[in-house]
């Protein structure tokens, strides 16, 4: 088979359906200052499907400073890799803060996380150790798991006796190898809003031999009292070994770092290919992450106000009967039963309806016979917007109950076809 063959032929489970989600339910267009309101297909709409917790992308000396840091710095300096030619003292500026904000002795910026985390994993584990990933983890994580030339191993998500067990599994390898067992967890997961048992993983390590990796890019600006993330949550930053986040939720940017002790960060900086053999972030996006993190440390009453919009909804959402799962933090994933002719009925009401974009996920994204609602929320969303909210999933739950979206397996096509902008 030829490849352009192969790639009409096999286009994959979500890519067959391309040209009838295309704009609007795959690669839609959200247009406007990133905020609650943005246009979507040239009407605006209330956004819950944008992960600027904090509202940081609204403050005008963020904007300010973005604006002033491209002036001064041109869109690509320093170019090259960190190794070569990528590397400036403004770099080193926002490691120094970043390491200081997550307690750890040291820290390295990333130009991108997911291909960071990637390189982190392959860069730290080698055929002689055992890699053990929460099963709810992002792709990221997964896929480094997956690329990993030793032993992998999956728990249950947040089930700590199912990573008991991997941690017997493994121990008993790596006493055989002489490797080392590394487990990778998150700090909230973005498909269920869930937070990670972080605290109960710590006390496995009184009975167990690990080094613990959590990414916290949903949790650092929202947990904790000071917005440090999952580990001043539990109070226990301390234990946890690799601290990783993304800049690209809370802080409204591009990029990543990783935090930990200096001696394994300078191991890092040397053995990321990722990083190695790609260019730095620009000078001018990390002034603008470093303004940031000043205005994440001056303002906990951001956090605040986050808070009490998201538990606003989630119990809101709870008080009417709506399953909610785990959901915690700043995501509120909201599980219905149906399938995915049910699912697009159900994003196309809520967005035409209702004005109300959010990420709507059936199969194959997720199970058959399941439909995930999530709810991203900012400070900067209204007591009046979790009422709309609640209202429309009060009205769609009785649609959906009665019958009103289904029309079989296979009618999704049919929806489909109605695209609004096909």
């Amino acid at each position: 088979m030829d490849l352009f063959e192969k790639a009409v032929k096999n286009i994959g489970p979500l890519g067959q359906y391309a040209n009838k989600l295309h704009g609007y339910f795959t690669f839609p267009k959200l247009e406007g200052d990133i905020n609650t309101r943005m246009l979507f297909n040239g009407k605006e709409k209330t956004i819950w499907a944008l992960s600027d917790y904090l509202g940081i992308a609204s403050i005008a000396e963020v904007k300010e400073t973005d604006v002033q840091s491209l002036k001064e710095y041109g869109l690509l300096n320093p170019m090259g890799s960190r190794i070569t030619t990528g590397h400036s003292s403004l770099h080193e500026q926002l490691e120094l803060k970043l390491a200081e904000f997550s307690e750890k002795e040291s820290a390295f910026v990333l130009n991108n996380a997911y291909q960071g985390m990637i390189s982190i994993i392959d860069a730290i584990a080698d055929r002689k150790d055992v890699i053990i990933y929460d099963s709810d983890c992002n792709a990221g994580i997964i896929d480094g798991a997956r690329l990993h030339i030793g032993k992998r191993f999956v728990y249950q998500h947040n089930n700590i006796d199912n990573l008991k067990k991997q941690l017997e599994r493994a121990s008993k390898l790596v006493k055989e190898t002489g490797g080392i067992i590394l487990v990778i967890t998150q700090g909230v997961f973005e498909l269920s809003g869930s937070i990670g048992r972080i605290d109960e993983i710590i006390k496995l390590k009184k009975e167990f031999r690990f080094r613990l990796m959590v990414d916290d890019s949903h949790g650092i600006g929202v947990l904790g009292a000071t917005g440090r993330g999952i580990g001043e949550h539990f109070g226990l930053q301390a234990s946890i070994d690799i601290y990783f986040s993304s800049f690209e939720n809370a802080f409204v940017s591009m990029g990543a770092y990783v935090a930990s002790k200096k001696e394994l960060i300078r191991y890092l900086a040397y053995n990321m290919r990722s990083q190695t053999f790609a260019g730095s972030l620009s000078a001018h996006i990390v002034a603008g992450i470093y303004k940031r993190l000043e205005v994440i440390d001056l303002h906990p009453e951001f956090r605040e106000q986050l808070l009490k919009i998201s538990q606003s909804l989630q119990s809101g959402l709870r008080s009417n009967g709506f399953n909610t799962g785990n959901s915690q933090a700043a995501i509120t994933t909201v599980y219905l039963s149906g399938d995915t002719s049910e699912a697009t009925h159900i994003a196309v009401e809520l967005r035409e309806k209702f004005n109300i974009f959010c990420h709507v996920l059936g199969y194959p994204v997720i199970p058959k016979g399941m439909i995930q609602i999530r709810f991203f929320a900012s400070r900067l969303h209204t007591l009046i917007d979790v009422r709309d909210v609640i209202n429309a999933m009060i009205e769609i739950r009785s649609r959906l109950e009665n019958g009103a979206y289904y029309a079989g397996e296979a009618a999704h096509l049919s929806v489909l076809e109605s695209n609004p902008l096909s």
